[in-house]
């Protein structure tokens, strides 16, 4: 796992294009505190910063092929690295390490643009062709490792973070301003943009290719479901536990030692248990607070108790909470108001005192069904099923009238829409942009949250509502906020996250299960829920997803932390965005216990702190690695 970042431009000098490359790769080096190594030429400088997991004395980077004409950078883990090794030997191919890297340069000599389909695991990776002066680079099919560009005026910048071309003289930091009312509802933006303007997303599954200032980007993968009915129940909870089993003795081939992180519910439980098999002293690490009904503590460690395995935890407290934040909003690179980064980033804090890979459950609700709002969609579902959809729209137009106290109202509105408009991600914060739109001083013309994401449902339009959640959360939910956070916080603390229910294997079980084994009306993650059943014990396989709970709520309605937070909405930042009036309002509300506004304050307050430190004082904050 490492950071890598570079440039590319039609020429420059290299001895000045190796110090500003080195200054990018100094501003990442938290993603790689193990070593660094940089290739430059008079086109291209590429930056790497090396946290050692996999051949550890030979797998350093840039890497060359055998006659120097290729050279790579890669962050991640090929969890097949070893069969396409073997594979690319019996073709004559030599290697000269025994490092997972090496597979990438002699995997694109033999297969050119075909090699990141071929490839099992985690990954970001470019290999500049110094003969044809051509730069080719991928991003798994997940998008579980980042990757960003700008491109601009023949410059072409790209990074495993953004916070790396503010080293880069010819880089244009500007706010990608138009796009605020997105972030206001969704926490961050449904698409390839960022809030930088020209800064871009490289999408997982996508491939691109970079020659004489000219960008292509295409994709090399596409998440198809093709449903199986033949199976029963029973026949897929036993496919997808031999199916997970495989994949979590993948995902640990390392030369260092692994442990896990382990929360209170099904899936970070199902990974311990399965890691606990084969390494019965594993590592589990937990995090909590003193304020117990928020904490996940009592589960996890009970749980640890039952199966035998080290439990090592810590507990957060306010103090602490708001302190990491700033720390935090510069690690993410982009605006995040998601409470739970939080505690994530103290729980990889703790482990990495241990050790320096950990495997974490994220990805299985996507796959398998697991948030409720699948269940709500299979309610809809139905309801379509039932009620053509002329009367469904009269049923919807008339409900709009009713008062809101009315049962069923909104059921009614809902189920006269598609399901793209009924989406509950796009307004997760605010529920009516209008509301949203009192809190800004601009009128941005922005186009309803909701509108974004009709793309996503565009393409998976065939399939059934609940279905097609889980394919839009998957391109854009897990992608965007649940993967980010997670490279984010663990790689701020130089720690390797690993998460063996996003696999290729696995994916391709879970796009062949029965929508009817995935959620049901009150269930959720019913097929693996069921695997679950027969290796964990009852209370954990059937205990309801709490996702990293906060007190932020509470604190919130403390002078101490009111006062820090009415502070920055008092600023000089919140005066330029935003009516402070209206922002006072929304606080004060919350403290006197009118209304619970936390979701909506911890968003404005985010969006400040984070300008504040990419903007105004364009400096890493006291605390960040290497400060």
């Amino acid at each position: 796992m490492c950071g890598i970042t570079g440039f590319a431009e039609r020429s420059h000098d290299a001895e000045t294009a190796r110090k500003i490359v080195k200054g990018m790769a100094d501003l990442i080096a938290y993603r790689g505190p193990d070593g660094e190594g940089y290739y430059v030429d008079d086109q291209v400088a590429l930056g790497h910063r090396r946290l050692s997991i996999i051949d550890l004395e030979g797998g350093k980077q840039p890497m060359f092929n055998e006659d120097g004409n290729l050279v790579v950078i890669f962050n991640g883990e090929i969890y097949n690295f070893q069969d396409l090794r073997a594979e690319l030997v019996s073709a004559g191919h030599t290697f000269a390490t025994k490092s997972d890297t090496e597979v990438l340069l002699h995997g694109y000599e033999q297969w050119g643009k075909e090699l990141p389909a071929r490839l099992r695991g985690m990954f970001t990776f470019v290999i500049w062709d110094r003969a044809s002066h051509t730069m080719f680079g991928a991003r798994d099919i997940f998008g579980i490792k980042p990757f960003y560009y700008y491109n601009v005026d023949g410059l072409f910048l790209f990074g495993s973070e953004i916070k790396s071309f503010l080293a880069h003289p010819g880089f244009k930091k500007e706010l990608n301003e138009e796009r605020l009312p997105e972030y206001l509802s969704i926490e961050y933006i449904p698409n390839e943009e960022t809030m930088f303007r020209n800064v871009f997303k490289l999408p997982g599954a996508h491939m691109f290719t970079w020659k004489d200032g000219r960008m292509t980007v295409e994709r090399y993968y596409d998440i198809q479901y093709h449903v199986d009915e033949s199976k029963s129940l029973q026949e897929w909870e036993k496919i997808i536990t031999d199916t997970f089993s495989e994949s979590v003795a993948a995902h640990q081939i390392a030369d260092v030692e692994v442990g896990c992180f382990l929360s209170s519910g099904v899936d970070s439980s199902f990974v311990v248990n399965e890691v606990a098999k084969g390494t019965p002293h594993v590592k589990s690490f937990s995090v909590g607070y003193a304020e117990e009904k928020y904490s996940e503590l009592p589960y996890a460690q009970e749980f640890s108790r039952e199966i035998g395995v080290p439990s090592i935890a810590n507990q957060v407290d306010a103090d602490q909470f708001f302190e990491a934040n700033r720390v935090i909003q510069w690690y993410l690179d982009e605006p995040m108001p998601n409470p739970a980064e939080v505690p994530l980033y103290f729980l990889a804090q703790n482990a990495r005192k241990y050790v320096k890979v950990v495997l974490s459950g994220e990805g299985a609700d996507e796959l398998f069904g697991g948030y409720p709002m699948y269940c709500q969609a299979v309610h809809f579902m139905d309801y379509e099923r039932k009620v053509p959809k002329p009367l469904r729209k009269c049923a919807g137009k008339i409900a709009r009238k009713l008062p809101e106290g009315f049962k069923g109202k909104h059921f009614l509105v809902r189920g006269s829409q598609e399901p793209w408009q009924r989406y509950l991600r796009a307004n997760y914060v605010f529920a009516d942009p209008a509301e949203r739109d009192r809190y800004l001083k601009k009128d941005y013309h922005s186009p309803r949250p909701e509108t974004f994401f009709k793309p996503y449902f565009d393409k998976v339009s065939g399939l059934d509502e609940p279905t097609q959640l889980q394919w839009v959360d998957m391109h854009t939910w897990m992608l965007y906020d649940i993967l980010l956070k997670a490279d984010r916080m663990s790689m701020a603390n130089s720690l390797e996250l690993r998460v063996p229910f996003l696999d290729r294997e696995m994916l391709d079980v879970a796009l062949s299960i029965p929508q009817r084994y995935r959620s049901g009306k009150e269930e959720t993650k019913i097929a693996l829920r069921g695997a679950a059943l027969k290796q964990l014990p009852e209370s954990v396989a059937h205990r309801k997803k709490l996702g990293f709970p906060v007190p932020l709520n509470d604190w919130l309605r403390e002078d101490k932390y009111y006062n820090m937070v009415r502070e920055k909405f008092t600023g000089p930042v919140a005066e330029q965005f935003f009516n402070t009036g209206e922002l006072l309002r929304l606080l004060d509300d919350h403290k006197a216990g009118r209304a619970k506004n936390m979701t909506k304050i911890w968003s404005f307050y985010s969006f400040i702190l984070w300008y504040e430190l990419y903007f105004v004082n364009s400096a890493p904050p006291a605390g960040v690695y290497g400060k």
